[in-house]
């Protein structure tokens, strides 16, 4: 019985590890009939008095598979009613998920449709941990196919025993339990073998219209043939180096954090995620290129949950636009997320929900006449934006730094008595803050990355002819405040509030 005392060891020694191991925990497992699922099966309820741990099995009934997928079913309920444990099994269609998600893959839509049930069961027994049967050739594979997708630290790392649950995003319980991966496929039929029990045969795992099944059934193989035999025990070795690695980089990331994060809008409804995170782009810019990437990515997790859909090359844009001598950038990342640039701050917000990148209705010119000094502050009407405008004495500014990109200070002096709001008209031309001469009004909105979709919406506030302001960008460059001015001397303040 070499290999079920082998396999035990492991997974008593992946229980402790993880602290489950004699506190008495409730574990959920995810039990799909296989060898593997099977053989964490029995070996943790060999383990439940020793370790002083709970088993309640769970089993989504992947309603695709027909008759065949219904014996699956019917052989965990059997199998869990054997060992005296309770059982939940559940049948759900993965294509109508699928589409009721507007997934378009149907291994990720058929994934996120089982941790959904796993975490519901967790949540119903009180679970700590949903324990799966994720081996070292699980672990191969899915660094081999980060690889080929391009990936960083994060996706060379893989999986790992214990790990934050994947899907729904946000739960803090149940996390995922991952005890097999230092035993391989071989392994987990041997012991059941040696325990004279069966298993299951997904002929799921067949099909090779899945990426996965292309992978384990025609390229590991032929690399292990071609170039290394042991090519799996060389990408678990990746991982493993890839791990320790990352863990070292998200500590000194940890000790800088609190410098980096500036503030976190909260949403307002569940789940738990933020509406914006802002960093201040000077503590960005004084990481090194693999903590700013790291920075980054942790922002974009806060604001959307999860980074499923964010890829180096998103991660190279940010830091790219992060580190560019202009003060105001824009890019749109995956998800409804955008990434914006300032002067001082880097931002990401969720759900498309800046003002900017989602201008409110602006039509036609709107005209109106600044507040003369000692003046209460100004309230204008323009469309679906609320402007106040004020006369403030330098000396009453800490700095000329805006409080955020919807507000910004003016030289009156160059602004004569009125202004007017508006969006783009052909032709418009625009001296951008720190140019000598004038550009295409188009040029600059290109070269600040605003979306071509919004260009007609941006509100712009004019004189005369002249553009003072593009809002939430730039100003003019000969509507600066001068440096000569005196603490004495005023100068106009104006806001841009959406109403709606």
């Amino acid at each position: 019985m070499a290999a079920v005392a082998h396999i035990d060891r492991k997974v008593a020694a992946a229980l402790h590890r993880t602290g489950l191991a004699n506190k008495n925990q409730s574990l959920v497992i995810g039990v799909s009939g296989g060898a593997d699922s099977s053989t964490l099966l029995y070996s943790l309820s060999h383990l439940t008095d020793t370790c002083e741990i709970s088993l309640h099995v769970c089993h989504l009934n992947h309603d695709f598979r027909g008759e065949e997928a219904d014996e699956d079913a019917r052989f965990v309920e059997s199998l869990a009613r054997e060992l005296g444990l309770p059982v939940t099994v559940e049948k759900r269609d993965p294509i109508a998920y699928q589409e009721e998600q507007g997934i378009s893959s149907f291994e990720q839509g058929a994934r996120e449709m089982r941790y959904e049930f796993m975490a519901r069961v967790a949540h119903r027994v009180g679970a700590s941990a949903v324990a799966v049967g994720h081996t070292s050739d699980d672990l191969a594979e899915t660094v081999l196919l980060h690889i080929l997708r391009g990936t960083g630290l994060h996706g060379l790392r893989g999986m790992t025993e214990a790990a934050p649950w994947p899907w729904p995003t946000g739960l803090e319980t149940p996390f995922i339990f991952r005890p097999l991966l230092e035993v391989s496929k071989s392994q987990t039929v041997e012991y059941c073998e040696e325990l004279g029990r069966a298993y299951r045969q997904d002929s799921g795992n067949l099909l090779f219209r899945f990426t996965r099944n292309r992978v384990r059934r025609e390229l590991m193989p032929l690399l292990a043939e071609e170039y290394n035999p042991r090519v799996s025990k060389a990408l678990v070795r990746l991982a493993n180096s890839s791990s320790l690695e990352l863990d070292f980089l998200e500590t000194e990331l940890d000790r800088a954090w609190s410098d980096l994060l500036v503030v976190r809008c909260v949403a307002d409804s569940p789940p738990r995620s933020l509406k914006e995170v802002v960093l201040s782009r000077e503590g960005i810019m004084g990481l090194h290129p693999a903590l700013q990437r790291l920075a980054l990515r942790r922002a974009y997790v806060l604001v959307k949950g999860d980074p499923r859909r964010l890829g180096e090359r998103h991660l190279k844009a940010m830091g790219e636009l992060t580190s560019k001598r202009e003060n105001q950038g824009t890019l749109h990342l995956p998800s409804k997320v955008i990434f914006r640039v300032s002067a001082e701050e880097v931002s990401l917000i969720s759900g498309g929900d800046g003002v900017v990148d989602t201008p409110l209705q602006l039509e036609g010119r709107h005209t109106f006449s600044f507040p003369c000094i000692g003046e209460p502050p100004g309230h204008h009407r323009a469309g679906d934006w609320e402007i106040e405008t004020e006369m403030v004495q330098l000396g009453q500014l800490p700095d000329l730094t805006p409080p955020n990109r919807y507000v910004a200070y003016l030289n009156a002096a160059t602004l004569g008595p009125a202004f007017a709001v508006r969006t783009r008209l052909p032709g418009d031309r625009f001296q951008p803050l720190g140019m000598r001469s004038e550009k295409k009004l188009q040029d600059f909105m290109v070269d600040a990355k605003v979306p071509r979709e919004i260009r007609d919406r941006l509100p712009l506030l004019v004189t005369g002819d002249r553009i003072a302001w593009v809002v939430g960008h730039r100003i003019a460059e000969w509507a600066r405040v001068p440096e000569n001015l005196t603490p004495a001397d005023s100068i106009l303040r104006v806001a841009f509030v959406r109403i709606h």
